[in-house]
């Protein structure tokens, strides 16, 4: 992982003009592979600029991803993926502790103890905006299913490096934009729908707002206390020399099926979380998912099976709010049905370089979906894979 970031672009169009500031930074390590020399690299630099409004087709940056249709599946999957709860309206987490079976009450405190070590109840819910900047290199794996054990060196790999900018408001409005490598996906919720839209496509997502993905490696602990307020204590394991607690989060038939549409079905969505005994702290979040995409005719069905885990790390206090700094996350998609079998992998080290709270003018101008998600149905087949 490089050490910087570069936030401004000289201006393009006049040589005398201020420089730009770019809408996501990107990694020093990304700007030099662009080309060969300074007059190269500032080409493909407009050209990543103009790419991340443009099918990614039409630009010229040179990346070391094997396919695009591939490599923003992967990208989408660990960049944008959603949890399927939606984001609870009320400011404060509460604790009934002692209600339902053990295992609930016990992950109730352990929750409780999460609480304390991130900041306290009342610097969380002091809360009310977020942002954040972060760098990010990915290393994707292509393994070919063929009925045999794939040998991990007839693995095809590439690795990517790139930047992503999150803006949040409570309780439930978010901005995501990452680019890697001359690929571009954002994805935002307004309230009222979640989307996604990578450089050649939108998906208006169905059902409620649901929460990123990226919250819960670290960014937001109140989001994350009450994911797992409904959670359930299942035993404990040992994750890098550290004894954790495991608390497991089964999503419902009514949710699974409010998040389906006619040609897919998400069969189930279940989440844990890894929690140290030592320091109350999330150090794991792990997530699978079953989607199985319908046939136009017959029973051939296709399904993907996604699994997600991330290593959360480097906690360091913010305004008073404990947050992960950096981390990794391990994706896999398995996909099989209708002689189909194929897996892909993707591991992702992220860092967070820049984070604040309580941003001052930031207005429901900023959650806008593009126009394109506007024009678009959500019964679209894509939306499953979120």
């Amino acid at each position: 992982m490089v050490n910087s970031m570069r936030k401004l672009c000289p201006n393009l169009d006049k040589e005398d003009g201020l420089d730009t500031v770019l809408e996501v930074p990107i990694p020093e390590e990304m700007f030099t592979n662009m080309g060969s020399n300074a007059a190269l690299r500032w080409q493909n630099m407009r050209n990543l600029m103009k790419a991340q409004r443009l099918d990614n087709k039409h630009s010229s940056y040179p990346s070391a991803a094997p396919r695009n249709d591939q490599f923003m599946l992967l990208l989408k999957l660990v960049g944008s993926a959603f949890i399927p709860f939606q984001a609870q309206l009320d400011h404060a987490v509460i604790l009934p502790i002692k209600d339902g079976s053990i295992e609930a009450s016990t992950a109730k405190y352990i929750v409780q103890q999460y609480l304390a070590a991130t900041g306290g109840q009342a610097a969380l819910n002091a809360i009310n905006s977020m942002y954040a900047v972060g760098q990010v290199s990915m290393v994707t794996s292509d393994m070919p299913e063929n009925g045999q054990k794939t040998q991990k060196t007839n693995a095809k790999r590439s690795c990517e490096v790139g930047g992503f900018v999150l803006w949040q408001k409570n309780p439930d409005l978010w901005y995501l934009e990452l680019v890697v490598s001359g690929y571009n996906v954002s994805a935002g919720s307004d309230g009222t729908v979640a989307w996604s839209q990578s450089s050649s496509s939108s998906i208006a997502s169905k059902g409620p707002p649901r929460p990123l993905r990226r919250f819960f490696q670290g960014l937001d602990p109140r989001s994350t206390a009450n994911l797992f307020l409904n959670a359930v204590c299942i035993g404990e394991k040992k994750i890098k020399d550290e004894d954790c607690y495991t608390l497991k989060l089964e999503t419902n038939l009514d949710i699974l099926k409010a998040q389906s549409t006619p040609n897919t079905e998400i069969v189930h969505h279940t989440i844990w979380g890894n929690f140290s005994a030592r320091t109350g702290l999330l150090i794991q979040f792990e997530d699978t998912k079953l989607v199985r995409m319908k046939a136009a005719k017959g029973d051939d069905s296709v399904f993907y099976e996604t699994s997600m885990e991330s290593s959360l790390e480097d906690y360091r206090t913010i305004e008073g709010i404990n947050i992960a700094h950096s981390g990794k996350t391990c994706a896999t998609i398995y996909r099989y049905g209708s002689k189909l079998n194929q897996k892909w992998k993707l591991e992702e080290t992220w860092k967070i370089e820049e984070i604040d709270f309580n941003i001052c003018g930031l207005s429901m101008d900023c959650f806008l979906p593009p126009a394109e998600v506007k024009k678009k149905e959500p019964e679209q087949e894509e939306q499953g894979m979120g």
